[in-house]
């Protein structure tokens, strides 16, 4: 298959140092798509809405995440990732100023659609502008970094704005004002790194799809990454109110403390298990979903705050897992100039489910009860984990 020629295919840099700026610019982005989730408690208060308008300020951010993906890798491979990433860092910018004026659920779904855009561009072009910094033979450590720098953005925002709001009159400025200054010094990494030369074949957005050779790699990454991920979301829209709930304590520390500790236990197996082969890393992927859905099951009809701790440690290891075996055969298997666009069909596969099942488990909350809800969703998910086991099972060996 030919590729076209552009310089994304150039002699990477020898050094890390570009390698650590174009994960900082992930890591900037991921604080701010998370670092809303402490807050909500406080708009809810200030703005007077309930859960079910909570859901579609959600639903807004998966909508503009998932419109993004479906053109932001073609683009980035077009017309380079600069071209891209400089327009998603203004967009976040954007965002973080809008939830600063929030006075109303409209605007907060602005800066939700907002941000969704923002990290559809940086999970297509900035993932891919990490891997393409690495030679040839780094690719799978770039893969660990692009992994780790998402997962440690999106853990560490909501323990932020959880401190912030736990112990500040005033967090939302606080919070948004210093995502401003991170957003601000990931805007000029981007703008100190070399503009790349456009394709020179005549762009034709489609449907995103990788090169043919290359879509068993990338569903194999999908089988995990989704159950992975939605495990995540659901433990993180659950855990804080199951907490508050179990202990009689309702805090947004506890909301931030939460997420941060489920999102650094992904980082840390990510670098406890780089250099097993990717089969090995898919089936711990598995495994670790398949008991953080048993484990919250076990939480809930136990009532038991131990289980829940488990059962969010357990969820962060199955999406960090996934994640980093997704990206890794992505990084080996497709080539540059299709590896953004390829990174964009991978994360719609993870973020489709992670974005209406949790939703749906909540509808089914509000009109069966807490058990219901649970059961059903833990079950769905553990299955599909589950059958992403079995086909693993049936390749030949490991890669």
């Amino acid at each position: 298959m030919s590729a076209c020629p552009s310089a994304l295919t150039a002699a990477p840099p020898t050094t890390n140092a570009p390698l650590l700026r174009a994960a900082w610019v992930v890591t900037a982005v991921f604080i701010l798509s998370s670092a809303a989730t402490p807050l909500y408690g406080h708009w809810q208060q200030q703005l007077g809405f309930g859960a079910g308008t909570l859901a579609t300020i959600f639903t807004c951010y998966i909508l503009g995440l998932l419109a993004t993906l479906l053109v932001a890798g073609q683009l980035s491979d077009h017309f380079g990732r600069k071209a891209l990433l400089l327009p998603g860092l203004g967009l976040a910018m954007g965002a973080a100023v809008l939830f600063q004026l929030a006075e109303s659920v409209a605007v907060l779904m602005l800066a939700r659609l907002l941000t969704g855009v923002a990290v559809g561009i940086i999970v297509s072009a900035g993932m891919a502008n990490v891997v393409d910094q690495a030679a040839d033979s780094h690719k799978r450590q770039a893969s660990l970094l692009a992994s780790v720098a998402m997962v440690l953005g999106a853990g560490t925002g909501p323990l932020l704005a959880g401190v912030l709001a736990q112990y500040s009159a005033h967090p939302v400025a606080i919070v948004f004002n210093l995502e401003l200054a991170l957003l601000a010094l990931a805007l000029w990494v981007v703008l100190a790194q070399p503009r790349q030369p456009r394709a020179t074949s005549a762009l034709k957005l489609r449907l995103p799809r990788v090169p043919r050779d290359s879509v068993g790699h990338v569903l194999r990454g999908i089988a995990f990454f989704g159950p992975g991920i939605t495990c995540t979301s659901f433990v993180l829209s659950l855990g804080p109110g199951l907490f508050s709930a179990f202990a009689h304590v309702s805090s947004p520390l506890i909301a931030g403390g939460t997420a941060f500790a489920m999102f650094m236990v992904g980082v840390g197996v990510q670098f406890a298990v780089q250099r097993l082969a990717v089969k090995r890393i898919f089936l711990l992927s598995g495994l670790a979903t398949v008991l953080s859905m048993a484990t919250l099951w076990l939480a809930v009809h136990q009532v038991s705050i131990p289980c829940l701790i488990v059962a969010a440690l357990l969820a962060g290891a199955g999406q960090g897992l996934g994640q980093l075996g997704g990206l890794s055969l992505i990084a080996l298997h497709v080539p540059a100039n299709r590896r953004a666009e390829a990174n964009g069909v991978f994360n719609m596969g993870g973020y489709v489910p992670a974005g209406a099942l949790p939703v749906v488990a909540g509808h089914l909350i509000d009109l069966h009860g807490m058990a219901v809800g649970v059961s059903v969703l833990a079950g769905l998910i553990a299955a599909l984990a589950l059958a992403a086991l079995l086909s693993l099972g049936r390749t030949d060996r490991p890669r």
